[in-house]
Protein backbone atom coordinates (compact mmCIF):
# COMPACT_ATOMS: atom_id res chain seq x y z
CA UNK A 1 0.00 0.00 0.00
CA UNK A 2 1.22 3.40 -0.72
CA UNK A 3 1.88 6.30 1.41
CA UNK A 4 -0.70 9.01 1.40
CA UNK A 5 0.60 12.52 -0.08
CA UNK A 6 -0.19 13.98 3.20
CA UNK A 7 1.99 11.90 4.99
CA UNK A 8 4.65 12.72 3.07
CA UNK A 9 4.47 16.17 3.79
CA UNK A 10 4.14 16.06 7.59
CA UNK A 11 7.52 13.97 7.72
CA UNK A 12 9.38 16.79 6.72
CA UNK A 13 11.27 19.21 9.32
CA UNK A 14 9.84 22.23 10.78
CA UNK A 15 10.65 25.60 9.13
CA UNK A 16 9.53 28.15 11.59
CA UNK A 17 13.21 28.63 14.32
CA UNK A 18 13.19 27.51 17.64
CA UNK A 19 12.13 29.66 20.47
CA UNK A 20 15.40 30.10 21.49
CA UNK A 21 16.14 30.66 18.08
CA UNK A 22 13.87 33.66 17.73
CA UNK A 23 14.46 34.77 20.65
CA UNK A 24 18.31 35.54 20.19
CA UNK A 25 17.49 36.98 16.37
CA UNK A 26 15.22 39.47 18.25
CA UNK A 27 17.79 40.44 20.49
CA UNK A 28 20.14 41.04 17.54
CA UNK A 29 18.03 43.51 15.80
CA UNK A 30 18.42 45.61 18.80
CA UNK A 31 21.52 48.00 18.40
CA UNK A 32 22.07 47.96 22.47
CA UNK A 33 22.90 44.29 21.92
CA UNK A 34 24.65 44.07 18.67
CA UNK A 35 26.86 47.14 20.08
CA UNK A 36 27.48 45.04 23.34
CA UNK A 37 28.44 41.72 21.36
CA UNK A 38 31.09 44.18 18.89
CA UNK A 39 32.41 46.66 21.64
CA UNK A 40 31.84 45.23 24.88
CA UNK A 41 33.03 41.48 24.97
CA UNK A 42 36.28 42.55 23.56
CA UNK A 43 37.06 45.56 26.11
CA UNK A 44 35.99 43.14 28.75
CA UNK A 45 38.51 40.16 27.49
CA UNK A 46 41.05 42.88 27.28
CA UNK A 47 40.06 44.37 30.55
CA UNK A 48 40.03 40.96 32.57
CA UNK A 49 43.74 40.09 30.59
CA UNK A 50 45.12 43.35 31.67
CA UNK A 51 44.08 42.85 35.44
CA UNK A 52 45.49 39.62 35.59
CA UNK A 53 48.69 40.72 33.78
CA UNK A 54 48.88 43.71 36.33
CA UNK A 55 47.92 41.58 39.53
CA UNK A 56 51.83 40.25 39.16
CA UNK A 57 53.85 42.99 41.44
CA UNK A 58 56.75 42.67 39.60
CA UNK A 59 55.12 43.59 36.58
CA UNK A 60 54.05 46.50 38.05
CA UNK A 61 57.29 47.65 39.25
CA UNK A 62 58.60 47.15 35.46
CA UNK A 63 55.83 49.39 34.27
CA UNK A 64 56.10 52.04 36.27
CA UNK A 65 59.85 52.50 36.10
CA UNK A 66 59.88 52.09 31.85
CA UNK A 67 57.44 55.21 32.88
CA UNK A 68 59.84 56.76 34.48
CA UNK A 69 62.91 55.97 32.43
CA UNK A 70 60.91 57.67 29.40
CA UNK A 71 60.17 60.48 31.16
CA UNK A 72 63.23 61.31 32.33
CA UNK A 73 64.51 60.68 29.00
CA UNK A 74 61.74 63.52 27.41
CA UNK A 75 62.20 66.11 29.83
CA UNK A 76 66.13 65.86 29.95
CA UNK A 77 66.17 66.64 26.34
CA UNK A 78 67.89 69.94 25.26
CA UNK A 79 64.77 71.40 23.32
CA UNK A 80 62.97 71.53 26.73
CA UNK A 81 65.91 72.54 28.97
CA UNK A 82 65.72 75.84 30.16
CA UNK A 83 69.10 77.63 30.84
CA UNK A 84 68.46 81.17 31.87
CA UNK A 85 66.55 83.51 33.15
CA UNK A 86 65.92 87.43 31.61
CA UNK A 87 64.50 90.47 33.10
CA UNK A 88 63.25 93.25 30.96
CA UNK A 89 61.47 96.18 32.14
CA UNK A 90 62.88 96.48 35.96
CA UNK A 91 65.61 98.46 37.72
CA UNK A 92 68.27 96.70 39.42
CA UNK A 93 67.08 96.45 42.33
CA UNK A 94 63.53 94.87 41.42
CA UNK A 95 65.39 92.58 39.22
CA UNK A 96 67.40 91.10 42.28
CA UNK A 97 64.13 90.97 44.01
CA UNK A 98 62.77 88.85 41.48
CA UNK A 99 65.76 86.21 41.03
CA UNK A 100 65.79 85.83 44.62
CA UNK A 101 61.87 84.40 44.98
CA UNK A 102 61.94 82.66 41.70
CA UNK A 103 62.50 79.04 43.24
CA UNK A 104 64.60 77.42 40.57
CA UNK A 105 68.18 76.44 40.23
CA UNK A 106 68.79 76.53 36.13
CA UNK A 107 69.35 74.68 33.99
CA UNK A 108 65.90 73.23 34.36
CA UNK A 109 63.07 70.95 32.55
CA UNK A 110 60.82 73.14 31.20
CA UNK A 111 58.12 70.75 32.19
CA UNK A 112 58.84 71.46 36.20
CA UNK A 113 58.49 75.03 35.79
CA UNK A 114 55.22 76.53 37.19
CA UNK A 115 54.92 80.26 34.47
CA UNK A 116 51.87 80.87 36.32
CA UNK A 117 53.04 80.51 39.60
CA UNK A 118 56.34 82.09 38.91
CA UNK A 119 54.19 85.23 37.36
CA UNK A 120 51.98 85.44 40.45
CA UNK A 121 54.94 86.00 43.08
CA UNK A 122 57.01 88.14 40.50
CA UNK A 123 53.65 90.68 40.19
CA UNK A 124 53.55 90.62 44.09
CA UNK A 125 56.23 92.46 44.60
CA UNK A 126 55.56 95.89 45.91
CA UNK A 127 57.67 97.25 42.89
CA UNK A 128 56.14 95.72 40.22
CA UNK A 129 52.77 96.70 38.46
CA UNK A 130 52.42 94.15 36.46
CA UNK A 131 54.28 91.06 34.62
CA UNK A 132 54.05 88.30 32.35
CA UNK A 133 56.41 85.17 32.05
CA UNK A 134 57.02 83.06 29.14
CA UNK A 135 60.31 80.26 27.63
CA UNK A 136 61.15 81.80 24.45
CA UNK A 137 63.44 80.30 22.00
CA UNK A 138 66.86 79.50 22.85
CA UNK A 139 65.95 77.72 27.13
CA UNK A 140 65.42 81.68 28.21
CA UNK A 141 62.92 82.06 31.07
CA UNK A 142 61.68 85.74 29.78
CA UNK A 143 60.18 87.54 32.75
CA UNK A 144 59.04 91.39 31.01
CA UNK A 145 58.16 93.46 33.95
CA UNK A 146 56.17 96.93 33.98
CA UNK A 147 57.70 99.15 37.55
CA UNK A 148 55.72 101.24 39.77
CA UNK A 149 56.37 104.34 39.35
CA UNK A 150 57.32 106.66 42.83
CA UNK A 151 55.00 110.02 42.55
CA UNK A 152 55.32 111.39 46.19
CA UNK A 153 56.83 109.98 49.70
CA UNK A 154 54.74 109.48 52.47
CA UNK A 155 55.58 110.25 56.07
CA UNK A 156 53.25 108.45 58.76
CA UNK A 157 53.98 107.37 62.27
CA UNK A 158 56.56 104.17 60.90
CA UNK A 159 58.41 106.38 58.78
CA UNK A 160 58.91 108.05 55.18
CA UNK A 161 58.14 105.46 52.16
CA UNK A 162 58.27 106.13 48.63
CA UNK A 163 54.45 105.40 46.78
CA UNK A 164 53.17 105.31 42.95
CA UNK A 165 49.52 107.05 42.00
CA UNK A 166 48.01 104.01 43.28
CA UNK A 167 49.19 104.52 46.74
CA UNK A 168 51.23 101.16 46.84
CA UNK A 169 53.96 101.51 49.46
CA UNK A 170 57.49 100.93 47.36
CA UNK A 171 59.96 101.17 49.79
CA UNK A 172 61.13 103.40 52.59
CA UNK A 173 63.04 106.27 52.29
CA UNK A 174 65.86 106.79 55.08
CA UNK A 175 65.39 111.07 54.93
CA UNK A 176 63.92 113.14 52.17
CA UNK A 177 66.68 114.59 50.65
CA UNK A 178 66.76 111.09 48.95
CA UNK A 179 64.34 111.98 46.72
CA UNK A 180 64.08 115.97 46.46
CA UNK A 181 62.17 115.67 43.15
CA UNK A 182 59.13 113.95 44.66
CA UNK A 183 56.38 115.78 47.44
CA UNK A 184 55.89 115.05 50.79
CA UNK A 185 52.34 113.57 51.58
CA UNK A 186 51.22 113.27 55.23
CA UNK A 187 48.39 112.83 57.46
CA UNK A 188 46.00 109.58 57.52
CA UNK A 189 44.87 108.75 54.30
CA UNK A 190 46.77 110.68 52.48
CA UNK A 191 47.95 107.25 50.65
CA UNK A 192 44.55 106.65 49.34
CA UNK A 193 44.11 109.93 47.62
CA UNK A 194 47.26 110.26 45.42
CA UNK A 195 45.58 111.56 42.08
CA UNK A 196 44.31 114.42 44.68
CA UNK A 197 47.17 115.41 45.69
CA UNK A 198 49.29 115.08 42.57
CA UNK A 199 46.47 117.52 41.07
CA UNK A 200 47.07 119.97 43.98
CA UNK A 201 51.00 120.26 43.31
CA UNK A 202 50.13 120.38 39.87
CA UNK A 203 48.08 123.43 40.41
CA UNK A 204 51.04 125.16 42.62
CA UNK A 205 52.74 126.76 39.69
CA UNK A 206 54.60 129.68 41.25
CA UNK A 207 53.99 128.16 44.56
CA UNK A 208 55.84 125.38 43.81
CA UNK A 209 59.35 126.47 45.16
CA UNK A 210 58.01 127.43 48.55
CA UNK A 211 56.24 124.42 48.73
CA UNK A 212 56.87 121.70 51.55
CA UNK A 213 54.28 119.41 51.21
CA UNK A 214 50.62 118.63 51.52
CA UNK A 215 48.59 117.37 54.65
CA UNK A 216 45.60 115.28 55.11
CA UNK A 217 43.04 116.75 57.13
CA UNK A 218 40.54 114.72 59.40
CA UNK A 219 41.00 112.07 56.40
CA UNK A 220 39.03 114.57 53.92
CA UNK A 221 40.68 117.37 53.02
CA UNK A 222 44.12 119.07 52.60
CA UNK A 223 46.67 121.68 53.84
CA UNK A 224 49.13 123.26 51.67
CA UNK A 225 52.38 123.92 53.93
CA UNK A 226 54.93 126.47 52.57
CA UNK A 227 57.99 127.64 53.60
CA UNK A 228 58.19 129.88 56.55
CA UNK A 229 55.30 127.82 58.70
CA UNK A 230 52.78 129.22 55.89
CA UNK A 231 49.33 127.06 55.34
CA UNK A 232 47.05 127.18 53.01
CA UNK A 233 43.50 125.50 54.47
CA UNK A 234 41.91 124.07 51.26
CA UNK A 235 38.23 123.08 51.20
CA UNK A 236 36.97 119.09 51.36
CA UNK A 237 35.69 120.28 47.43
CA UNK A 238 37.48 121.58 44.15
CA UNK A 239 40.75 122.38 46.13
CA UNK A 240 42.38 122.88 43.22
CA UNK A 241 40.22 125.76 42.48
CA UNK A 242 40.44 127.19 45.70
CA UNK A 243 44.49 127.05 45.54
CA UNK A 244 44.21 128.71 41.84
CA UNK A 245 42.30 131.66 43.98
CA UNK A 246 44.67 132.23 46.19
CA UNK A 247 47.75 132.27 43.65
CA UNK A 248 45.42 135.01 41.98
CA UNK A 249 45.23 136.95 44.93
CA UNK A 250 48.69 136.09 45.74
CA UNK A 251 49.89 137.87 42.06
CA UNK A 252 47.09 140.73 42.57
CA UNK A 253 48.46 141.34 46.11
CA UNK A 254 51.52 140.25 46.71
CA UNK A 255 49.65 138.33 49.69
CA UNK A 256 51.91 135.72 50.76
CA UNK A 257 54.69 137.59 50.69
CA UNK A 258 53.27 138.95 53.74
CA UNK A 259 53.52 138.44 57.44
CA UNK A 260 50.55 135.85 57.14
CA UNK A 261 50.19 132.32 58.76
CA UNK A 262 47.66 130.99 57.16
CA UNK A 263 45.26 131.19 54.63
CA UNK A 264 41.87 129.64 55.00
CA UNK A 265 39.84 128.65 52.08
CA UNK A 266 37.39 126.02 53.66
CA UNK A 267 34.39 128.75 53.04
CA UNK A 268 34.69 129.78 49.01
CA UNK A 269 32.41 132.62 50.02
CA UNK A 270 34.80 134.16 52.37
CA UNK A 271 38.44 133.46 52.70
CA UNK A 272 39.88 133.91 56.22
CA UNK A 273 43.58 135.52 56.67
CA UNK A 274 45.72 134.41 59.48
CA UNK A 275 48.60 136.91 60.94
CA UNK A 276 51.23 135.59 62.88
CA UNK A 277 51.75 136.81 66.38
CA UNK A 278 53.94 139.60 65.22
CA UNK A 279 52.30 140.82 62.70
CA UNK A 280 49.08 141.50 65.10
CA UNK A 281 50.92 143.13 67.78
CA UNK A 282 52.63 145.09 64.87
CA UNK A 283 49.01 146.04 63.26
CA UNK A 284 47.93 147.29 66.97
CA UNK A 285 50.73 149.22 67.75
CA UNK A 286 50.23 151.25 63.92
CA UNK A 287 46.47 151.64 65.24
CA UNK A 288 47.37 152.84 68.74
CA UNK A 289 49.37 155.43 66.91
CA UNK A 290 46.75 156.28 64.36
CA UNK A 291 44.13 157.04 67.10
CA UNK A 292 46.77 158.90 68.97
CA UNK A 293 47.49 161.30 65.82
CA UNK A 294 43.58 161.58 64.92
CA UNK A 295 43.00 162.53 68.66
CA UNK A 296 46.11 165.16 68.76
Amino acid sequence: MQPMSGDKRSSRPDPAPSRWSYRFQRLMLTPVFRNLLRLGVPFGLCLAAGLFYLSDDTRRDAIRLAITDLRTEIYSRPEFTVRLMAIDGASDKVSDDIREIVPYDFPVSSFDLDLEAIRQDVAGLSGVKTASVRIRDGGVLQVDVVERQPVALWRNAEGLYRVDIEGVVLDEVAHRGAHPELPVLAGTGADLHLQEAMDIYAASGPLTPRLRGLVRVGERRWDVVLDRGQRILLPEYAPVQALERVIALSDAQDMLARDLVAVDMRLAERPTLRMSGDAVENWWTIRNISVENDGS
